[in-house]
């Protein structure tokens, strides 16, 4: 039996790889195991992957093959591979493109695929025989209509189908990207900007036009998406997250292009506007008069004839947009996203209808190249006083979360935070609103939630980039889509309990490059040996995936004026 105690990899028969990170080839390795795998543990001697089939499939989609995969494994394993983990991870690779989605005539689509037998016991299941035409033999043709559907019951049943019957081109809208900004700005793409563009765009064939761009926050996906735009000249919607967002986009692209600001439409709550590119909101998508009511406004995607639909933050895409987005699979569909982790798991869905990962960006490479800035990430640890430990105590397990992150001496570890850098640009971010109003009376700050208006918003973030002040607290209505560009702070006091995207969100709101020295700093303030602590080590699953490292320290040692 092969044994190399100077490799980093155990392969156990569950899936699972174990990665030592002590290793001197560990942030080598990390980065090829991540392509094809998903971190589920970090603790500090030895990270634990898990090879799923979506991770694979996603691998595949990218261009990697079984064999590339399982020659890696084989190359870093201190023991032989498990067997089965070889044919299994052969078997999964497989099954994307096995199924393929070809053009034919008449409103319909022929179904390919290399293994008849296979497509004939599928066939008997009753969830995807009425979308076929006839299943009496080959050729199979399926309605155009159910081009999304069909993905997604194919992909219920472990096989995804590769989409290649192409798309509708759209109303043809002339868009130049500029080579100097409005205030003179010398701009071009960066190279990582390019081969994302590149790796959608597939020089226009039906392997590029639909899939997902992971990129780091602060990495520049706007700019990505306006450059697709560029490419493939026609009619785009484009649907994020908040209004914050959409006036971001809309000037990046009136910035960075020579399209006018009457050929750009806001669809919010605000203003209906529908024009060749139009910025929508998922909010304004997704209301309806009441809970059984008609989301009226998903009309939006039918009002023009789009060639292009963006999905800004694709890992939040509400439910009925993915309903709307199985209909619209003729359309390009672009996802961008700093992480396709899903809460709620619905990953799946994003791969069948917006399409496969077709680029990803290390954070770390990014950061190498100057791109963003270097974060220093913290994990602070506190006690709690003896009676708040007792209500903690008493308190039922549902509500521990919620006291454990209110704890007051929080509050103090916050003061020592904002002395330290008392000559920085900080973000308070919380979840919840009485703490957030008690650290904004206390150290006399502005503070951002969801009750305020939009305009009252954009008013306080202007002062806080003109430095009118330097400290801002915020709700979760600013983990997405907000540019504070000179912030170099975040410090975490509270947030939605095991969240990874959250946190990956979050210490993107200080990743924009620093004009002088190019450094940011991510901490989080925990309860000590409580549900807090606990969901913190979740929160930062995805980070550490991407090469970040997070130092902890006590409470007590914040006094230490060598620290300060």
């Amino acid at each position: 039996m092969k044994y190399n105690p100077d490799m980093p990899l155990i392969v156990q028969g569950d899936r699972r790889i174990l990665l030592e990170t002590h290793h001197p080839r560990f942030a080598e390795v990390r980065d090829q195991v991540s392509q094809f795998a998903e971190l589920e543990k970090s603790p500090d001697y030895m990270h634990t992957y898990r090879i799923s089939p979506l991770s694979l499939w996603n691998a595949a989609a990218s261009g990697m093959s079984a064999d590339q995969i399982v020659e890696m494994l084989h190359t870093y394993s201190k023991f032989e591979i498990p067997g089965k983990i070889e044919q299994e991870i052969h078997d999964y690779v497989g099954r994307y493109g096995l199924f393929q989605l070809h053009p034919a005539e008449k409103n319909l689509l022929k179904l390919v695929c290399r293994d008849d037998d296979l497509l004939t016991r599928l066939l008997e299941y009753p969830s995807i025989r009425d979308f076929f035409e006839k299943t009496d033999g080959p050729p199979y043709f399926v309605r155009a209509g159910y081009r999304g559907e069909i993905k997604q019951e194919f992909m219920k049943l472990g096989y995804p189908i590769e989409d290649l019957a192409g798309y509708q081109e759209g109303d043809y809208l002339p868009i130049a990207l500029r080579d100097r900004l409005q205030d003179g700005t010398p701009f071009s793409l960066r190279s990582y900007q390019e081969e994302a563009v590149r790796a959608f765009y597939s020089d226009g064939s039906v392997h590029g036009g639909s899939g997902v761009l992971v990129l780091p926050c602060g990495a520049g996906k706007t700019v990505i998406g306006i450059a697709v735009m560029a490419k493939l000249q026609c009619a785009t919607l484009i649907l994020t997250t908040n209004n914050t967002s959409v006036h971001q986009w809309i000037r990046e692209i009136v910035d960075k292009t020579d399209l006018s600001e009457e050929e750009i439409g806001m669809y919010t709550g605000d203003k209906k506007e529908v024009r060749p590119v139009t910025v929508a909101t998922y909010h304004i998508l997704t209301h309806r008069d009441s809970a059984d009511g008609q989301f009226s406004h998903m009309a939006i995607f039918n009002q023009k004839n789009w060639g292009l639909i963006i999905y800004d933050e694709v890992h939040l895409l509400p439910a009925p947009v993915f309903r709307a987005t199985a209909g619209i699979q003729a359309k390009r569909r672009l996802g961008l996203t700093a992480t396709l982790i899903r809460e709620d798991r619905r990953e799946k869905e994003v791969f069948s209808l917006v399409g496969p990962k077709k680029y990803e960006a290390p954070w770390k490479k990014v950061e190498s190249e100057g791109f963003i800035a270097r974060a220093s990430c913290m994990e602070i640890r506190t006690p709690m006083d003896p009676e708040w430990r007792e209500k903690y105590a008493e308190t039922p397990v549902r509500n521990k979360y919620q006291i454990a992150s209110a704890n007051p001496r929080k509050l103090d570890v916050l003061e020592q935070l904002l002395i330290k850098h008392r000559h920085d640009q900080v973000i308070i971010i919380g979840q919840y609103l009485d703490q957030l109003k008690e650290i904004s009376e206390r150290f006399r700050i502005p503070l951002i939630t969801g009750n305020v208006k939009q305009k009252e918003r954009e008013k306080l973030y202007q002062q806080f980039k003109q430095g009118e002040f330097r400290v801002l607290a915020v709700s979760k209505v600013a983990n997405f889509a907000v540019d504070l560009p000179d912030a170099s702070v975040a410090i975490q006091i509270s947030g939605t309990f095991g969240s990874r995207q959250e946190e990956a969100q979050r210490l993107g709101r200080i990743l924009r490059p620093k004009k002088r020295d190019n450094r940011a700093f991510f901490y989080t303030i925990v309860s000590r040996d409580t549900r807090d602590q606990e969901y913190a080590l979740k929160r930062q699953l995805f980070l550490v995936e991407q090469g970040y490292h997070y130092d902890i320290m006590d409470a007590e040692k914040l006094t230490q004026s060598e620290w300060l």
